[in-house]
C-alpha cells in the first residue's frame, strides 16, 4: 500500500523566518483545501519511566509562546506531563502530503486563559468536562450518561457552568519544529527549525 507523492517541494528560500509563521501559512492552506479538522494533532507524552503514549487532541490556539490544547489534568496525558513535562505534536495532513512535527517542553496555561476558553465551549462540552473522570475506569456507559444528566439538570442551557479545577490548558513551547513535504521516490523534503538563543536555526534532514 503505497502511492507516489507529487506535491510541490519545500525549499529553504520559501520558509518563513520563524516556525510559527511557517506553521500559520501551512495551516491556512490546509483549511483552504478543506481538510477535515486540520487542528487535529497526535500528542505523544511519556511517563517518568520513559514509557510513551499517544492520542489525538485538538489544537485550540497558537502564537509565538507555543501551541495550546485543553484536557483533564487527571487524565493519562495530564499525569504524564506533570511527571515529564515534554511532548511531541504531529499534524498528519495526509491529503496534501504534509506533516508538521513539534517537540518541546510543556507548561500549564494560566487560569484566566483556561476560563476564557472554557466559556466559549458548547454547553454540552462544558458539562462533559465535569462528567468524565478522564482515563479512569468506569462501570458502564450508563454511569457516564447518568452523571451527565445530573449535571444537565443542575446547569441547564443558558446557565453558567463553572470551570472545573481539575481541567485546563497545556502549552507546548517548541524547541524543534519540522516541516515535512512528501516528494516523489520517497525523496521527501524535511526542514527543521531548532531554537537557538533568541532565534532559530534551520537544517535540512535526509528523508
Amino acid at each position: 500500500m503505497r502511492r507516489q507523492y507529487a506535491e510541490e517541494g519545500l525549499a529553504e528560500t520559501e520558509l518563513a523566518d520563524d516556525p510559527v509563521t511557517q506553521f500559520s501559512r501551512w495551516f491556512a492552506q490546509a483549511e483552504r483545501v478543506g481538510l477535515t479538522e486540520p487542528n487535529a494533532m497526535v500528542l505523544s507524552t511519556a511517563d517518568a519511566a520513559g514509557r510513551p503514549s499517544s492520542r489525538t487532541v485538538l489544537l485550540k490556539g497558537y502564537d509565538r509562546r507555543g501551541f495550546v490544547f485543553f484536557t483533564n489534568y487527571g487524565s493519562r496525558k495530564g499525569t504524564e506531563l506533570a511527571a515529564n513535562p515534554h511532548a511531541s505534536l504531529l499534524f498528519p495532513w495526509h491529503q496534501i502530503d504534509r506533516q508538521v512535527i513539534i517537540a518541546g517542553r510543556v507548561e500549564r496555561t494560566g487560569r484566566d486563559e483556561t476560563a476564557a476558553y472554557f466559556r466559549v465551549r458548547p454547553h454540552g462540552s462544558q458539562l462533559g468536562a465535569w462528567a468524565s473522570e478522564q482515563s479512569s475506569p468506569i462501570a458502564s456507559r450508563e454511569v457516564l450518561e447518568q452523571r451527565f444528566a445530573e449535571l444537565e439538570a443542575r446547569y441547564p442551557e443558558g446557565e453558567g457552568v463553572p470551570v472545573p479545577p481539575f481541567w485546563g490548558g497545556f502549552r507546548v513551547v517548541p524547541h524543534t519544529v519540522e516541516f515535512w513535504q512528501g516528494r516523489p521516490n520517497r525523496l521527501h523534503d524535511r526542514l527543521r527549525f531548532t531554537a537557538a538563543g533568541d532565534g532559530w536555526e534551520v537544517e535540512r534532514l535526509c528523508p
